[in-house]
């Protein structure tokens, strides 16, 4: 993995190529276009898959990151269907951490239907702490990521309440085009009647705008509080 050119503002941790698109990508393009430096770590390749090959999933990958606009993308080439947190992968998270240096992580949520995703939580929780170890072998220099919270995956059947939904209104159709670039995933071999799995992301979306009364809407889980700097913050 080859690390930015400098230090992110916000780091996406994805199990899987598309889940960053699926869960953030309105997040994503609205970071971007605020001016904020923001990147992708993708855990594994996303292979295999019933349409995809990671040569197929890699050019999907690249048109998605082009798509979000986004300037770095990463992957730690951890085994798709096996992520663990063990001590080994942890390391290599932790490295990456240390070399990308994120003010915040955004990771998936601890509680899935995907065990992949689940270990990646957990993994993600771990490597953070791990960064900031001194005495290690670990690449780069010791960092503490300010924060971390937790995006939901579309696997996601249960409804957790959030801390806190960002307004996504202006970008859903761009992280809609993203998630489109995905069509081995999102398009081969799936049903076009409707809903369509892009209905399917856009109505979650839709139900999470409503309940902060905007258009659509992302949710995240946070486990420490988040700080405002006024009640103009939150209006």
């Amino acid at each position: 993995m080859t690390p930015p050119d400098q230090s992110l503002d916000l780091l996406v941790i994805a199990t899987h190529p598309d889940d960053a698109e699926l869960s953030v990508g309105g997040t994503i393009v609205k970071s971007v276009r605020e001016g904020l430096k923001v990147g992708v770590l993708d855990l594994t390749d996303g292979e295999p898959t019933p349409h995809g090959s990671p040569e197929i999933r890699a050019r999907e990958t690249a048109a998605a990151t082009a798509a979000l606009g986004i300037g770095w993308r990463g992957n730690l080439g951890l085994p798709n269907r096996r992520v663990i947190d063990d001590l080994e992968a942890r390391r290599s998270l932790a490295g990456a951490i240390r070399l990308i240096r994120p003010q915040i992580i955004l990771a998936p949520y601890w509680d899935d239907a995907h065990p992949d995703h689940v270990a990646a939580s957990r993994l993600a929780d771990a490597a953070r702490f791990w960064a900031k170890l001194s005495r290690t072998d670990l690449p780069g220099e010791p960092f503490h990521p300010p924060r971390i919270d937790y995006y939901w995956s579309i696997h996601l059947r249960i409804h957790p309440k959030p801390s806190y939904v960002v307004d996504i209104s202006d970008a859903i159709e761009q992280k809609l085009d993203a998630v489109r670039c995905y069509e081995s995933q999102v398009v081969t071999g799936r049903s076009q009647d409707f809903p369509t799995l892009i209905d399917d992301v856009r109505d979650r979306a839709r139900y999470w705008g409503w309940t902060i009364h905007r258009a659509y809407g992302e949710p995240f889980a946070c486990r420490e509080e988040v700080g405002v700097e006024s009640v103009r913050s939150i209006l």
